[in-house]
C-alpha cells in the first residue's frame, strides 16, 4: 500500500478505499468545522451574551482535530492517536493490517493497539519490532532505520513551523489564563460592600443589573454580580477546603489534562523519543556485525556452504560470550547504577541474534540428522554423493557439537538399510521372476522351426563370430530378468555385495581410527568423545556384517535350491510407502519403477504353472522350454556372479575369522553350481531329443555323402561341453587368485552326472537317427521301380539333397554315412573334448559308444541290403528254377534274361548309392554280390535233375558273367561261395560232361568276352575307374 493510499484512508477515517456503504460513524459525527451553521436570531442573541472567556467553556468533544484519521472514543471524544498509520520503518502495509494478519485483537483492544502505534505515548519499540517485523532481515531493518530518521527530521521541522506561525495565539492564551487565575483566586474572598450614596443608587442598581446579567451568562468577573450564596463562595474560593477553588472544576480539569496529554504529549515528547531512537539507531549501527550473523547463517544453510556455516556459528558464539561476559562483569561489580542504553541495546541485539541462531541451528541439525539417517543415497541433483555426503554431514555435526555419536548412528542406519534392502530386493525379484515364469509355462512351446533354428546356432554363427539369438524372445526376457536380479544382489560393482563390502571398509576405517583423522574435534573439543567406537560398538558392527553376509547367502541359495514359489501376492498387495511407521529406507530400487509386466489384478492373480512332468518345473531360475544354449550363456554369468560375490564376501575380516560363515559360502557356491549343472543336463537331454528337427537331409557342399546334422550336432555338443566346463570350474572367478578359497574344484561325484549325460545324449541322438531312417514311406515301397526308372525321383532327390526324403533307402544310406562319420571322426573328437575339459578319461564310455555305433551300423546295413538281396535272390531263383533255363542247343552262346534283370537292379542300386553316399558303394555292392552268389548256390541246389553239358555251360556262363561284371567288388567270401557253386554243379553231373566242359572252356571265354563287349554300356558303372595321373 502506497503512502497516498494511507493518507486517503486516514483523512476520511475509512478502512477501505472502495467502500460499498456509508460508514455509520459518519452519521453520528458533528458537522464539519469548515461549514458555517445557519445564524438565527436566537443564535445571535445567545452569541452576543457569551463572555470573552466562553471559549474555555467549549466542550472538548466539540473540537475538531486537524490531524486526519484521528480516533473517536466511545464517549465521542477524539484524540491524536490514529486508528491506523503507515509502517514507521517504511513497510508496504499499515501497522494494524499487519497485526490483524497475525491474529492480534488490535481492533477490539485500544491499549494493545496504541502500543504498536508511533503516535501513542504507550508505543513500545520492542513489542513493535517483535510482532510487526518478526521476520525482517538485517538489511530491511537498516533500510527502515534510515526511513525513520528521515521521518523524524521531517516531523521536528513541522512542529517548529507550527509554533512559530501561532506564537501570538500562544501569548494571548497565556495572558488569558493568568487573568482567569487572578479572578478565580479572589472569587471566594468576602469583600465588604463599598458605601454608596443614595443619589447613586440608580447607577448602582444599573451596575447590579449588569453584573446579574453577566452572572446569568456565566461570566467569571467578580465585579457586578449578585451576592453569591455561601455554598458557591465556598466552592469557588481558593481555599484549602475547596481545594483552592478547583473542587468544582477538578473533574473537567482532569479530563482536559488527559486530552491535552493525548494531543500535545506526542509533540512535546517527540524529542525524547527522538533521542531514544537515535540511541537505538547508533546501537544498531555498532552491532551490524552481530545482526548480520543470523542472515549469514541462513544464507549458508540455503547454499549448503557448510564451511561458512561453521565459521558464522563460531562468530555468533564469540559475540554471545562477549555479551554474557559484559553482563556478568557488571553484575559482579559493586556498581549499583543501571546499564547504559548502548549496553542494554547491545545485550538485547546479541540475545535476539543468538536466539535466532539457535532456532536455525536446531532446525539445521534436525535436517542433517534426517539426511544422515536416510542412507539410501542423495538425490540425483546433489553434487555430493554416497559416503562423501555422509562424511560431510558427520563433520558438520561434530563441528557444531551434538550429544549422540553421528558416526555410530550412520553406521547403524546403514546396516539396517542394507539388511532391509537385501530382504526386500530378493523377495521382489523372486516374485517378478515367478510371474514371467508362469506366463511362459502357460504359453505354447516353441515351434519345431524355432527349435531347429536355435539348435543350429552354434555352427551357423561360429564362422562369422556374430552373436546369435540363443532362444525365443520371451525366454530371453526371463533370462535377462534373472541375470539382472542376481546382479543386483551379488555384483561387486553396483550390487548389494559391493554395498556390503563398501560398508565394512568404511566401518573398518572408523574402527582403526584412520577415518577420524580428518574429522573435527568440535568447539572446545567436545566432539572428541565421538571419535572412538567402543568395544561393544565394534562387536556389534562385526556381527552385523556377518548377518548381512548370511542374509545374502540364504537369499541366493534359496533362489537356486528351492522350487518355484506359490505365493505371488506381494505384487498386488505391497506395503504402501506412505504407511505410518514405515521408514524411508524400506522403499528400494525394485519399487522405484512400476513395470507394466508386473501390474497384477488382485481379483485375477496369475494361475500356477501347469504340471507336465518337465524337468524345468523343479528349478525356479530356469525358464520353461529354454534350450541348453541359452542356459549355458546365462548360467555362466550367474555362477560368475555367485562365485565372485562369495569371494568378495569371504575376504571381509569378520567373515574370514568365522569358519562357519566360510563354510556356508562354500556350500552356497557348490550347491548353486550343482543345481545349475543339473538343470543344464536336463535341458541338454531334452534338446537332443528334439535334435531330429535339425535333420532335413540337406548336405554340405564339401561332404555330399553326409547330411548337415552331424556337423550341427558336433558344434552343439562342443558348445555344451565348453559351457559345462565353465560351470564346473567357474574360471572367470578362480583366475582372480583370491585368498578366500570358497570355490573348490568339482568332485568326481559331481562330474559323474555330466559323464552320464554326455553318453546319454549320444545314445539318444543315435536312436533318433535310426528311428528317422527306419520310418516307412506313406505308401508301400515298390522295389521294382528302382531298376525300372534308374533316373527317377529317388535319384533326383539323391542328387539335390533338398527337402524331406520320402524314399526310405536314401534315408538309410544317408544315416549309414552319418554313422560312419560318427565312428571315424565325431565321437572320437567329442570324447577328446570331454576328457580335455574335465581332466578325466572316458575309457569305458568310449568302448561302449563304439560298440553301439557298430551295432547300429550293422543294423542299418542289414536293413538296407535285406530287401534288395531278397529281390535279387528271387530273380535268380526264379530264373534258374524255370524250365526255360535249360538250353535247347548243345552249345549255349547267350545269357539267360534273369541275369540282365538282376544286374539292372544292381545298376539302380549302384546309381542310388553313388548319388547319395559314395563311400558306401563298395561295401554294399560287395555284400549284394555275395548275396547273389549265395542265391546261385541255393538255386542250383534247388534243381533236382542232373546237369548236362549244356546246362553246365549255361550255369558257368551265367555265374562267370556276373563275376566278371562285379569283379572289383569280389570279396573272399564271394570267391568261396563261387567255388561252392562250381562244386555243387560238379556234384550234379557225370565225368563225361566234366571232360567235355574242360574242352569247351576256351570257347566259353570267347563267348563271355563277346557278351561283356556287348553290354559294356549297360554295366559300365561297375567298371573300376582309372585314377588320373
Amino acid at each position: 500500500m502506497t503512502s497516498d493510499e494511507h493518507t486517503l484512508l486516514n483523512h476520511y477515517n475509512i478502512t477501505n478505499l472502495y467502500p460499498t456503504s456509508w460508514p455509520s460513524e459518519k452519521d453520528e459525527s458533528d458537522a464539519s468545522g469548515d461549514e458555517k451553521p445557519a445564524i438565527t436570531t436566537a443564535g445571535l442573541a445567545h452569541q452576543r451574551s457569551r463572555s470573552r472567556y466562553s471559549a474555555l467553556a467549549r466542550k472538548t468533544s466539540d473540537r475538531r482535530s486537524l490531524v486526519p484519521g484521528t480516533e473517536r472514543t466511545g464517549d465521542g471524544i477524539e484524540n491524536l492517536v490514529q486508528k491506523d498509520e503507515p509502517d514507521p520503518l517504511g513497510g508496504p502495509d499499515s501497522v494494524v493490517r499487519i497485526l490483524r494478519h497475525r491474529g492480534l485483537p488490535v481492533e477490539e483492544d485500544q491499549r494493545l493497539r496504541n502500543r504498536f502505534l508511533l503516535s501513542s505515548t504507550t508505543f513500545s519499540p520492542t513489542l513493535y519490532l517483535s510482532q510487526v517485523h518478526s521476520n525482517a532481515s538485517t538489511q530491511s531493518l537498516l533500510q527502515g532505520l534510515e526511513f525513520l530518521s528521515k521521518s523524524i527530521d521531517q516531523k521536528s521541522a513541522s512542529l517548529k513551523v507550527l509554533v512559530e506561525s501561532n506564537f501570538e495565539r500562544f501569548v494571548r492564551a497565556k495572558t488569558t489564563i493568568d487573568n482567569v487565575y487572578a479572578e478565580m483566586r479572589n472569587q471566594g474572598a468576602e469583600v465588604p460592600p463599598a458605601p454608596q450614596p443614595r443619589t447613586h443608587s440608580r447607577i448602582t442598581s444599573k451596575g447590579s443589573a449588569h453584573f446579574r446579567k453577566s452572572s446569568a451568562q456565566g461570566g467569571l468577573s467578580p465585579r457586578g454580580f449578585d451576592k453569591p450564596l455561601p455554598s458557591d463562595k465556598k466552592k469557588h474560593a481558593l481555599s484549602k477546603e475547596s481545594e483552592y477553588g478547583v473542587q468544582g472544576i477538578k473533574a473537567p480539569l482532569v479530563e482536559v489534562a488527559v486530552k491535552a496529554e493525548e494531543i500535545w504529549g506526542p509533540a512535546l515528547g517527540g524529542r525524547e523519543r527522538e533521542e531514544a531512537l537515535r540511541s537505538a539507531m547508533a546501537s544498531v549501527g555498532k552491532s551490524s556485525d552481530i545482526i548480520q550473523v543470523d542472515a549469514a547463517i541462513a544464507r549458508c544453510i540455503k547454499n549448503k556452504d557448510y564451511d561458512g556455516l561453521i565459521e558464522e556459528f563460531r562468530k555468533a558464539r564469540r559475540f554471545t560470550e562477549a555479551g554474557a561476559g559484559a553482563a556478568r562483569a557488571h553484575a559482579a561489580s559493586n556498581n549499583r547504577g543501571s546499564l547504559t542504553d548502548s549496553q542494554m541495546y547491545q545485550i538485547v541485539i546479541t540475545g535476539r541474534m543468538w536466539s535466532g541462531v539457535q532456532v536455525q541451528m536446531d532446525d539445521f541439525k534436525r535436517d542433517v540428522w534426517r539426511r544422515l539417517s536416510n542412507v539410501e543415497g542423495p538425490p540425483a541433483s546433489s553434487e555430493i554423493n554416497g559416503a562423501d555426503e555422509s562424511m560431510t554431514l558427520i563433520k558438520v555435526l561434530l563441528e557444531l557439537g551434538v550429544d549422540d555419536n553421528p558416526i555410530w548412528i550412520w553406521l547403524f542406519n546403514k546396516y539396517e538399510y542394507l539388511r532391509n534392502k537385501i530382504t526386500a530386493s530378493f523377495e521382489r525379484s523372486r516374485v517378478e521372476i515367478e510371474i514371467l515364469r508362469r506366463r511362459l509355462a502357460l504359453a505354447e512351446p516353441p515351434s519345431s522351426i524355432s527349435i531347429r533354428h536355435h539348435l543350429k546356432g552354434p555352427r551357423d554363427s561360429a564362422p562369422h563370430g556374430a552373436s546369435q539369438q540363443l532362444d525365443t524372445p520371451p525366454i530371453m526376457e526371463l533370462w535377462e530378468l534373472v541375470h539382472i536380479s542376481i546382479s543386483h544382489l551379488l555384483s561387486p560393482s553396483g550390487g548389494l555385495v559391493g554395498e556390503v563390502v563398501e560398508f565394512w571398509e568404511k566401518a573398518q576405517s572408523f574402527i582403526d581410527g584412520t577415518a577420524q583423522r580428518l574429522l573435527p574435534l568440535g568447539i572446545d573439543g567436545q566432539s572428541q568423545k565421538h571419535h572412538c567406537l567402543s568395544t561393544d560398538d565394534v562387536r556389534i558392527l562385526q556381527k552385523g556384517v556377518v548377518e548381512l553376509v548370511e542374509t545374502l547367502r540364504e537369499s541366493v541359495f534359496a533362489f537356486f535350491a528351492d522350487p518355484p514359489i506359490d505365493d505371488v501376492s506381494m505384487l498386488y498387495s505391497p506395503l504402501p510407502p506412505t504407511t505410518p511407521n514405515t521408514p524411508k529406507s524400506a522403499v528400494f530400487a525394485p519399487w522405484a519403477h512400476q513395470d507394466s509386466r508386473f501390474r497384477l489384478d488382485a481379483n485375477n492373480p496369475p494361475p500356477p504353472s501347469p504340471k507336465r512332468d518337465e524337468a524345468w518345473e523343479a528349478f525356479a531360475f530356469w525358464p520353461p522350454y529354454a534350450n541348453a544354449l541359452s542356459g549355458i550363456h546365462y548360467l555362466e554369468k550367474l555362477l560368475t556372479l555367485v562365485g565372485g560375490g562369495a569371494t568378495e564376501l569371504a575376504g571381509l575380516r569378520p567373515v574370514a575369522s568365522s569358519s562357519t560363515t566360510q563354510e556356508s559360502l562354500k556350500i552356497l557356491v557348490g550347491g548353486t553350481r550343482e543345481r545349475c549343472i543339473n538343470a543344464l543336463l536336463a535341458a541338454w537331454t531334452r534338446d537332443v531329443c528334439l535334435f531330429q528337427s535339425v535333420e532335413v537331409w540337406d548336405r554340405p557342399n564339401d561332404r555330399t555323402d553326409l547330411t548337415k546334422m552331424p556337423m550341427y550336432f558336433l558344434a552343439f555338443e562342443n558348445a555344451v561341453l565348453l559351457g559345462l566346463q565353465k560351470l564346473a570350474y567357474i574360471p572367470n572367478v578362480a583366475s582372480k587368485g583370491s585368498t578366500a578359497n570358497v570355490i573348490t574344484a568339482p568332485s568326481s561325484a559331481m562330474l559323474k552326472p555330466v559323464r552320464r549325460g554326455f553318453e546319454r545324449t549320444i545314445y539318444i541322438l543315435l536312436a533318433e537317427m535310426v528311428k528317422m531312417a527306419m520310418e516307412k514311406e506313406p505308401a508301400t515301397e515298390d522295389l521294382s521301380s528302382l531298376h525300372s526308372a534308374p533316373f527317377g525321383l529317388a535319384f533326383k532327390q539323391g542328387l539335390t539333397g533338398k527337402g524331406q526324403v520320402e524314399i526310405r533307402s536314401i534315408r538309410l544310406l544317408l544315416t549309414m554315412s552319418n554313422i560312419k562319420f560318427f565312428q571315424a571322426e565325431l565321437v572320437p573328437q567329442l570324447i577328446t573334448t570331454f576328457e580335455t575339459n574335465f581332466s578325466t578319461r572316458l575309457t569305458d564310455e568310449s568302448k561302449t559308444i563304439k560298440d553301439v555305433l557298430i551295432q547300429i551300423d550293422e543294423k542299418l546295413f542289414g536293413t538296407y541290403t535285406k530287401n534288395i538281396a531278397e529281390h535279387l535272390s528271387s530273380i535268380i531263383q526264379t530264373g534258374i528254377t524255370s524250365p526255360a533255363w535249360v538250353p535247347t542247343t548243345d552249345r549255349p552262346t547267350e545269357l539267360r534274361p534273369y541275369i540282365y534283370e538282376a544286374l539292372l537292379v544292381l545298376v539302380s542300386i549302384h546309381t542310388e548309392i553313388l548319388t547319395t553316399a559314395p563311400s558306401l558303394l563298395h561295401p554294399i555292392i560287395s555284400d549284394l554280390f555275395e548275396q547273389m552268389v549265395l542265391a546261385f548256390l541255393s538255386a542250383f541246389r534247388t534243381r533236382t535233375d542232373r546237369y548236362t553239358l549244356a546246362a553246365l555251360m549255361q550255369a558257368t556262363l551265367d555265374v562267370e558273367f556276373v563275376a566278371s561284371i562285379l569283379s572289383q567288388y569280389t570279396s573272399p567270401k564271394a570267391s568261396e561261395l563261387q567255388s561252392q557253386v562250381y562244386q555243387e554243379l560238379d556234384q550234379r553231373t557225370d565225368n563225361s560232361a566234366r571232360t567235355k566242359l574242360q574242352n569247351e572252356l576256351p570257347e566259353m571265354r570267347s563267348i563271355l568276352k563277346r557278351l561283356r563287349e556287348g553290354t559294356r554300356g549297360e554295366f559300365a558303372c561297375f567298371k573300376k575307374q582309372r585314377t588320373k595321373a
